[in-house]
């Protein structure tokens, strides 16, 4: 699976990861001789889905030019505990301090992709995709939405920019469901339109007006059955809503979600209950 696009915002994200860590300078990396070279290698702990090379490749050469970097490892590989990920050679000073930054986005985007590629496989076979959302690590956006296609998941918009969602809030502010979307239409924004459903009247609203995607939001399972007949229907005569179900999935339930015939199934928890993968660097005699 090729790596997805990286993110335009990568080399700063790392500038403001090493500002944060080094501040004014290492200074327990002074205990080591300035001319002193080391070879270090990267050990994953744990089983992991693997995501954020390019960010470790720009912490280590923003420290030093000196720096070679050896991966062993593919973007979304599966690799198991105790597996090498890469060795990286050069100035010990700088390694030493390019190691935590580097380990941090690694651990970090690794975590995020392994919970992703959980939940994907679990509804292999379904046709049903793995959506991320908006509930991501402030800052860490791009990033986050990066290691999700690297899982094999999909991203929802990026943010309140690249697509028109009309969830509860709009509804009620605009004064329902159909106000909301005549409103979106109006903009002409050439952008995904989008609508939350929180009942079977509201979907049906969203179909009746082809939104791009109807988002049904914690549908009971009998009118979850309900909206996907009602959206294969309407794409059956000439329709192309798509329907993506959201509301607290659980790997536990998630397949039982993805047989009933829905698009997309977003799940938060991908991003937002992150558990960082066990790294580990160790430099080599």
């Amino acid at each position: 699976m090729p790596a997805p696009a990286v993110p335009k915002d990568l080399a700063e994200c790392v500038q403001r990861a090493l500002e944060e860590d080094i501040g004014s300078g290492d200074v327990t990396a002074l205990l080591v001789p300035a001319p002193q070279q080391a070879l270090a290698r990267v050990i994953s702990r744990e089983p992991a889905i693997i995501a954020g090379r390019p960010w470790v490749d720009a912490v280590f050469a923003s420290l030093s030019a000196g720096i070679v970097l050896e991966w062993l490892v593919d973007e979304g590989e599966s690799v198991t505990a105790d597996q090498v990920l890469f060795r990286v050679r050069g100035p010990a000073r700088a390694l030493l301090t390019a190691e935590r930054t580097a380990l941090n986005f690694l651990q970090t985007l690794s975590g995020t992709a392994t919970a992703v590629r959980s939940y994907v496989n679990a509804v292999a076979g379904t046709g049903a995709s793995i959506v991320d959302t908006r509930k991501t690590l402030p800052g860490l956006r791009n990033a986050q939405k990066y290691a999700v296609v690297c899982g094999g998941g999909i991203n929802h918009r990026i943010g309140l920019y690249d697509g028109i969602l009309i969830k509860e809030n709009h509804i009620a502010a605009a004064g329902g469901i159909e106000q909301a979307i005549r409103n979106a239409r109006a903009l002409n924004a050439g952008i995904p339109l989008m609508t939350e459903a929180e009942t079977l009247v509201e979907a049906s609203s969203a179909l009746a007006a082809d939104v791009d995607l109807l988002l049904v939001d914690d549908f009971s399972p009998e009118d979850l059955l309900e909206a996907v007949c009602l959206t294969r229907a309407h794409r059956a005569q000439g329709g192309s809503t798509l329907i993506e179900y959201s509301g607290g999935t659980t790997l536990d339930v998630v397949r039982g979600i993805a047989e009933t015939g829905v698009d997309r199934i977003s799940v938060g928890a991908i991003t937002k209950h992150l558990r960082a993968v066990d790294l580990s660097m160790r430099f080599m005699s």
